[in-house]
């Protein structure tokens, strides 16, 4: 090498790109959100809590990727508007366990037919091959966080 730097191209940056792609689908989602009173981390806590059974905050974390500040956060707010109810742990006291109050169901499936219309109008600009290789290619990319 000759000593010089190469260039950094952000527009080539597959960070930026993903970045890019990732609000672009987000502005989507939260603009149907926005009138269920959700917002995108909301609506991922809902899908949490209601597709996947998450009932302990720390699942519900983990499965959304969201650190427990921000779990807490959302948690309190969805508990406020009257979509979710946290009680103390059948099992272990000193646990808490989320469940979505009937007001948070009939949100839910209010929302869930256009934040999937969204997702399949993005994921219909790719073919079923490109699809699940642009799948496989995030998670590969998501295995492991940077050192």
């Amino acid at each position: 090498m000759d000593g010089t730097l190469k260039r950094f191209s952000l527009q080539d940056s597959v960070g930026h790109q993903i970045t890019r792609t990732a609000r672009i689908l987000e502005r989507r989602v939260e603009e149907d959100l926005r009138r269920f009173g959700l917002t995108r981390v909301g609506w991922c806590v809902l899908v949490a809590v209601a597709e996947e059974g998450k009932k302990n905050p720390s699942d519900i974390a983990n499965f959304v990727g969201i650190d427990r500040t921000a779990t807490s956060r959302t948690l309190r707010q969805l508990e406020t508007d009257g979509l979710i109810m946290r009680e103390m742990g059948r099992d272990d006291r000193r646990t808490t366990e989320v469940r979505l109050t009937e007001l948070g169901q009939r949100q839910f499936d209010a929302a869930l037919p256009l934040c999937r219309a969204a997702a399949e109008h993005f994921e219909n600009k790719l073919s079923l091959a490109e699809l699940e290789t642009f799948k496989a290619l995030l998670t590969k990319l998501s295995a492991d966080e940077f050192p």
